[in-house]
C-alpha cells in the first residue's frame, strides 16, 4: 500500500485533520466520502479541487442525528421529518430548504440542501465527537467508479491527497456498496431523484406518494454519465445475450448477478475496479432484475455505460 501515512482508523486522528481544514475520506455504509467541514468554504473548495469535480455540482452535507436538520434546513416538510426519523441513521439522503448555515458552495448557489446520517459507526462517532458537519461526495475522481475500500480511496487519490494535511479514516469495506437514496421533498409529490437500498417502496409505505425525477439536476448522481470504469461497459439482458456478445468482441468480460442483490450492490464497484485491473476492454453486464434493489443497481450501470464526456 503507497503512501501509508495518509491512512488511518484513528476517529481523533481524523477530526484533527477536519478542523484545521483538511479533507479526510471517511467511510459510510453506502461508499467512502471525501469530507470538509461544512462550515469552512475553503475547505470544502478542496473537495472539488482533489477530485477534479466541476465548481456548481452539489454536494449532501452529513449529519450526526435528525435533530440537526432544523439546524442545516430553514424549513423541513413534515414529509421530511418523517423520513428522517425512519430512516436515519442510512443510506437516505433528503433535500431540503437550506439554512443560512449553508454555504453557496456546498450547494452551487440552489436554494436547497441534500442532507443524511451516514450508519457507519466510525462515521457517526467523529460526526458526534467533534460536532462537526461535513460535505462529502464519493471519495473518487469525478465520474468515475465509487470507493468501498479504504485501498480504493488510496489508488483513486492518494497521489493528491497530503499526509500533513488529509488521510484515509480505514473503517473497512462499506456494506451497503452503493450510494444513498435521494428524495426532495421540496416538491409535492416527493421525488426520487437517485435509487438506492432503500427503495421506492420503502419511501411509499412511509409517505404514501413518490414521483419520479423531474426537471433540472439539483442533487449528486443526476448526470446521465458516471460511475465509469475506464474499460467500455455494455448491457444486456440475458446470459445468452452476454456470451453472443463476448464471441465476437476480443478482451471482453462477463459479469452476471446472481439472485441476491444485496450482495450484489456490495460487490459491483470491486468488479468494475477489477476489470480495469485486468485489463478488460469490455465489461459485458447482464442486467439485474428491475424490482427492489435492481432499480438501483441498473441505474449506476446505466449511468457507467452511457456515452462519457470528452
Amino acid at each position: 500500500m503507497n503512501a501509508p501515512s495518509l491512512v488511518t482508523t484513528d476517529v481523533d486522528v481524523a477530526i484533527g485533520k477536519l478542523r484545521a481544514g483538511g479533507v479526510v475520506a471517511v467511510p459510510t455504509e453506502t461508499v467512502y466520502g471525501l469530507a470538509a467541514d461544512a462550515s469552512n468554504p475553503a475547505a470544502v473548495a478542496r473537495i472539488f479541487a482533489v477530485k477534479g469535480r466541476p465548481i456548481g455540482h452539489p454536494l449532501i452535507v452529513h449529519i450526526a442525528d435528525a435533530d440537526q436538520l432544523d439546524v442545516w434546513s430553514s424549513d423541513p416538510s413534515s414529509v421530511a421529518r418523517q423520513l428522517a426519523a425512519n430512516g436515519w441513521p442510512g443510506p437516505l439522503t433528503l433535500i431540503v430548504p437550506r439554512s443560512e448555515q449553508v454555504h453557496d458552495a456546498i450547494t452551487g448557489g440552489r436554494t436547497t440542501v441534500g442532507l443524511r446520517v451516514p450508519a457507519h459507526p466510525m462515521t457517526l462517532d467523529l460526526l458526534r465527537s467533534s460536532g462537526l458537519a461535513v460535505a462529502a461526495p464519493s471519495a473518487n475522481r469525478f465520474g468515475a467508479v465509487s470507493p468501498t475500500t479504504a485501498q480504493h480511496v488510496l489508488d483513486d487519490l492518494g497521489g493528491v491527497l497530503d499526509p500533513a494535511t488529509d488521510a484515509i479514516l480505514d473503517g473497512g469495506p462499506c456494506e451497503v456498496g452503493i450510494e444513498s437514496t435521494i428524495i426532495d421533498t421540496t416538491v409535492d409529490p416527493c421525488q426520487l431523484l437517485r435509487a438506492g437500498a432503500i427503495t421506492a417502496d420503502d419511501v411509499v409505505a412511509l409517505i404514501s406518494d413518490l414521483a419520479p425525477a423531474s426537471g433540472p439536476s439539483r442533487s449528486s448522481g443526476m448526470l446521465e454519465s458516471h460511475y465509469a470504469p475506464q474499460c467500455a461497459v455494455r448491457l444486456v439482458d440475458t446470459a445468452d445475450d452476454a456470451w453472443a456478445l463476448r464471441a465476437g468482441t476480443p478482451g471482453a468480460e462477463i459479469l452476471e448477478f446472481k439472485d441476491d442483490l444485496a450482495e450484489a450492490a456490495r460487490s459491483l464497484y470491486s468488479e468494475l475496479r477489477a476489470a480495469d485491473t485486468r485489463g478488460a476492454k469490455m465489461l459485458i453486464v447482464v442486467l439485474p432484475s428491475a424490482k427492489g434493489l435492481g432499480h438501483a443497481l441498473r441505474d449506476r450501470l446505466t449511468k457507467a455505460a452511457a456515452p462519457r464526456p470528452r
